[in-house]
């Protein structure tokens, strides 16, 4: 019989943490008894449970320990350090790496704990031992020779908790519905909203070209002018539509406002690109003159960051857009170590790419009128998000009349 004693704590029992714990250990095939816990009575007061885990069969006892770790549990035998081995050659780290989560994660070396800063999920960690520092890094950019954290002794993981005092944010989500009130979740979305920008942080929305095809450039644009979104990630449909707006009044060929198709409208995309083109960039068609309104001209005007990443299908593409994924995947993981909020709109694939490389800590929030896009996110393991299924042409109105009145 494998053994090895567990401690859980925090508010493991309102965050659902012990009972997932105890749900892991039986459906892996294993055994727990409980040795001691300590219920917190108040509503801030945390719990602490020390469990010990058995299992007869060692790989069902390592892949249990394993899970365990990702909700948060130490091992409470001894205080191990991490086991680093360093890579043997560039991109390839040894078998046993640990895989990070996207959880706030610390390592245990050379006596001290050490907070991994730039953490986000499916990536590896590797240690400077000379500076006693720790990074997480993607598979693609691990170097040969670098010292590689192997296992899981010295990990200690730290999930998301909730305590039953009010809040107004986290932990309102649930399975994704069209038929949740609408209005009252954007209100709060819009709350926290202002409580970031009160509070100096900064927001980014990863938007999809619905939002041009719907007639919510303009209310995105008033958003990025106000000051409520600084940074913007997004393909190179979303910045092409929105400046085919800009340009011609159509997005795909359509009137925005008549809904109509115009003739000859299916090349004004191309046209829009065109004179990008001519102008050399997006920054310099606003400098020149031409581009004069829009979600990528506020972006110019309020100097405020935008990564577009290119994609196989893109006509063009415009000049601004990063064709090589992974260095757009880059950029924007540079852009989101500042953010405090995303608010992803109408856009699966640099939903789940952002959701991927932000860390829990982040509120995020993604909209969509698929429950499949808002629920992928989700099951990919991006637990934080909340998902509101709704059309982007109510959602960005009410948005913006819910931050405006939280402004009177």
């Amino acid at each position: 019989m494998y053994t090895q004693r567990i401690l859980l704590q925090g508010h493991i029992i309102d965050s659902l943490t012990l009972p997932k714990a105890m749900d892991i250990i039986l459906d892996q095939g294993g055994d727990y008894e409980i040795e001691e816990l300590t219920v917190g009575k108040l509503k801030n007061d945390t719990s602490t449970a020390k469990i010990l885990v058995k299992a007869e069969d060692e790989k069902i006892f390592n892949r249990i320990l394993d899970m365990l770790t990702d909700c948060g549990a130490e091992l409470i035998e001894d205080i191990e350090e991490v086991t680093l081995v360093e890579s043997e050659k560039d991109k390839t780290v040894p078998d046993n790496f640990y895989s990070t989560s996207n959880y706030n994660t610390k390592i245990r070396y050379n006596g001290e704990w050490i907070n991994i800063d730039n953490i986000e999920m499916d990536c590896v960690i590797t240690v400077d031992t000379e500076n006693n520092s720790a990074t997480c890094k993607p598979l693609n950019t691990v170097k040969e020779g670098e010292k590689i954290v192997v296992g899981r002794s010295g990990v200690k993981v730290t999930p998301l908790e909730r305590s039953r005092g009010k809040n107004t944010f986290e932990f309102m989500n649930s399975e994704a519905s069209a038929e949740k009130p609408t209005q009252s979740i954007i209100h709060k979305v819009a709350t926290q909203m202002k409580e970031v920008k009160d509070n100096g942080g900064k927001i980014v929305v990863v938007g999809g070209p619905a939002i041009i095809h719907t007639g919510c450039a303009p209310i995105l644009a008033e958003l990025v002018r106000e000051g409520y979104v600084d940074k913007i990630f997004a393909g190179n449909a979303l910045a092409t539509h929105d400046i085919e707006n800009a340009l011609y009044g159509t997005s795909l060929g359509v009137d925005l406002k008549t809904g109509e198709l115009v003739a000859h409208g299916h090349k004004h995309h191309l046209s829009a690109i065109n004179t990008i083109n001519k102008a050399g960039s997006i920054k310099d068609a606003v400098e020149q003159g031409i581009l004069t309104s829009g979600i990528m001209y506020e972006c110019v005007k309020k100097d405020a960051p935008y990564v577009l990443a290119g994609s196989i299908r893109d006509d063009g593409p415009l000049p601004d857009v990063i064709t090589d994924s992974q260095e757009a995947q880059q950029r924007m993981r540079e852009e989101v170590q500042d953010v405090d909020m995303v608010i992803m709109i109408a856009t699966l694939l640099h939903s789940v790419a952002t959701g991927n490389i932000i860390p829990a800590r982040i509120k995020s929030v993604c909209v969509d009128i698929s429950n499949a896009s808002v629920t992928k996110l989700a099951d990919r393991g991006s637990a934080q998000v909340i998902s509101i299924v709704t059309d982007i042409g109510s959602f960005l109105p009410i948005l913006k009349d819910e931050l405006h009145s939280l402004e009177e």
